[in-house]
Order: structure tokens, then C-alpha cells, then sequence
């Protein structure tokens, strides 16, 4: 992953253990003095909340155990590489690229995993090299017209 995301996620990390953590304790507690906790839905929610901050504290803690730093190779735009800003040609039209980490992929906004099949398949082309993926609806081409 890039050093961007390893400083996001150590940062979740940080409010989680400071704040999250300790504000759900603290519902869990303003609920039991309720009374009855089996019709309590405030206590529930809290549980699940607890729940769901403890869970992700702990994957954090492991991707950040068993996070590689790669930084991104932009001094050669001759080829496609990790962290590289691509620009391809569609027959639907352009559209722009971003090859990053597994944790930092975001399709919606054009990050594409290192590990998916469209960003392995990307991964070493060089600009004009036309790339072509086999996807449940057929292939789709796909032409590099520009590498950042």
C-alpha cells in the first residue's frame, strides 16, 4: 500500500482506540442504568456498535502489521506501473485509472487493484498497447493512450 493510505488507516486506528471506542463504552453504560436490558434497544445498538469498532480496530491492526509500503513508480511513464495514472480509450469512451493497493482500491472513483484482473492486466503495457479482459457480459478492449 501506499504510504497515503498506511497514515489513513493508522489515523482511523487512533480515533477509534481515542474516541470511538471510549463513546460507545459509554452508551453501553447510560443504557444498563435503563433498567431492563432485553427490551433496551439503545443497549443493543451500543452492543453492536462495540462490536463493529473492536472488529475493525483488530483488522486494522493486522493490515498494518502485514503492510508492505510500495511507492508508486512515476519516473518511468513508459510503462504502467503501481501507483501509475493511466488514460484509456474504450468504446464507450475514456476513462482514467488509477493502479493502487488491494485496501486502496476504489472502482467508483477510477482506483483499480494492483491484484484485479483489469489492473494486472494493465500492469507493464506501455502507451498504445490495446489490452483486452473477458468479463461475464463479454470482452472489452481497452486502448492506453496515456501513462502519468
Amino acid at each position: 500500500m501506499t504510504q497515503e493510505k498506511m497514515n489513513e488507516l493508522e489515523e482511523e486506528l487512533k480515533k477509534l482506540k481515542s474516541e470511538g471506542i471510549p463513546q460507545i463504552a459509554k452508551r453501553i453504560d447510560e443504557a444498563k442504568q435503563m433498567g431492563d436490558l432485553s427490551e433496551n434497544a439503545e443497549y443493543h445498538q451500543a452492543r453492536e456498535d462495540m462490536a463493529w469498532a473492536q472488529s475493525r480496530t483488530k483488522e486494522i491492526e493486522v493490515i498494518l502489521e502485514n503492510a508492505e509500503i510500495i511507492s508508486p513508480k512515476n519516473d518511468d511513464n513508459s510503462k504502467v506501473n503501481f501507483g501509475s495514472n493511466i488514460t484509456v480509450k474504450t468504446k464507450t469512451g475514456k476513462r482514467e485509472y488509477t493502479i493502487v493497493g488491494a485496501q486502496e482500491s476504489d472502482p467508483a472513483t477510477g482506483k483499480i487493484s494492483n491484484e484485479s484482473p483489469l489492473g494486472q492486466a494493465f500492469l507493464g503495457r506501455k502507451k498504445g498497447d490495446k489490452v483486452v479482459i473477458k468479463l461475464p457480459t463479454g470482452e472489452q478492449e481497452y486502448k492506453i493512450l496515456e501513462i502519468k
